[in-house]
């Protein structure tokens, strides 16, 4: 094999990236143990801590708490005072680590990429063959993972920006109104619907039997079961009409025919009726996506999205990152009137389509 003369600075400084990619894999490994042992949670607004008294407080083994105490000094994920021998989780990192009802909590984070370490030859095994990997397939603490690393964003911003930038759709709401959550997943999106307008009722459908069990738990134990609802359903098939409001959160491009589900979704809803689309906030070019955010849903739409849209009919696999127009092309086709952007944030984008 014949080479280009290599660059020894160019060569260096990749190399220095990939060092740093490589303690960043091996460290979310550690940010999974942290979350399952309760360690983050310990620390926050504790102050500085010794390996003893973390140990201590959370019944674990002092000599691995201390190379995990200095695994995410390293990382700059905690504070080390070499003088008291003593670690800190600074407020900021404790607001994104340990506080579960923050809007940026990242504790599902570490289940996801867990899942996607386990399911990594499933993965290959999709590339050699197209066959693509459903979603019932991946390891449970995807599921897992998916519900916590959406929810606080769902929590924070759906019923405060993302319904009231829709046009009339709050005010339907407040009155009592009929919604349909395609994709539900664990029910995160449907609950604190529910929550939020107590007049209106909420089916929640998902093809995944167990996901559907979890989220009818979910509706119990926020005790708004009697007017959020669960059952095993697609998205081309789910069942009812006169709908005023049909939602797909982060899920369309998940989907085998989304233009399918689109036109389902047409039909189920009253002529005054509209969907809420939420996305991915994505480019509509590769050289827009090409970003340390574009990289995070580049790699999680190889490993998940793409394969799980592969796997079903039709197989459109529009990926994570199909961005705001091809979005259109696909409500277009269902048949769709209108279709705007409603709202944004840094990682979504909020689309309103009616009929």
């Amino acid at each position: 094999m014949t080479t280009a003369p290599i660059d020894e600075a160019k060569l260096g400084e990749f190399m220095g990236k990939v060092v740093g990619d490589m303690g960043a894999g091996a460290a979310l490994v550690l940010n999974y143990v942290g979350e399952e042992l309760g360690l983050f949670k310990a620390m926050a607004g504790n102050g500085p801590m010794t390996p003893e008294q973390l140990a201590g407080q959370t019944g674990t083994n002092e000599r691995l708490v201390r190379e995990w105490l200095n695994a995410q000094a390293a990382g700059g994920y905690l504070m080390y005072d070499a003088s008291a021998g003593a670690f800190e989780l600074p407020a900021e990192q404790a607001y994104a680590l340990a506080d579960t009802d923050s809007p940026v909590y990242l504790g599902g984070a570490w289940q996801l990429l867990a899942s996607l370490w386990n399911d990594a030859d499933k993965i290959a095994n999709a590339f050699r063959t197209g066959k693509g990997v459903g979603w019932h397939e991946h390891d449970p603490r995807l599921f897992k993972g998916t519900e916590q690393f959406f929810r606080p964003g769902y929590r924070a911003n759906l019923t405060t920006a993302w319904i009231p930038a829709l046009e009339g759709v709050t005010q339907k709401l407040e009155q009592g109104a009929k919604v349909a959550d395609i994709g539900c997943g664990h029910g995160a999106s449907t609950v604190i619907m529910a929550e939020a307008y107590p007049n209106s009722t909420f089916h929640g459908f998902d093809y995944h039997d167990a996901s559907i069990a979890t989220a009818t738990e979910r509706a119990r134990e926020a005790a708004v079961g009697d007017r959020a609802t669960f059952a095993q359903a697609s998205a081309q098939e789910f069942p009812g009409s006169d709908y005023d409001l049909v939602c797909f959160f982060d899920c369309l491009h998940d989907m085998g025919d989304p233009v399918g589900a689109a036109k389902h979704a047409r039909e189920a809803l009253k002529a005054d009726g509209t969907v809420l689309l939420v996305e991915p906030n994505a480019a509509d070019t590769v050289e827009g996506n090409l970003n340390p955010v574009g990289r995070l849903f580049y790699a999680a739409s190889t490993s998940i999205c793409t394969p799980a849209s592969q796997s079903q009919e039709v197989g459109a696999a529009l990926g994570a990152q199909a961005g705001e127009a091809r979005l259109r092309a696909v409500f277009e086709e269902a048949g769709y009137s209108t279709f705007r952007r409603a709202s944004e944030t840094p990682f979504n984008i909020i689309l309103e389509a009616k009929p």
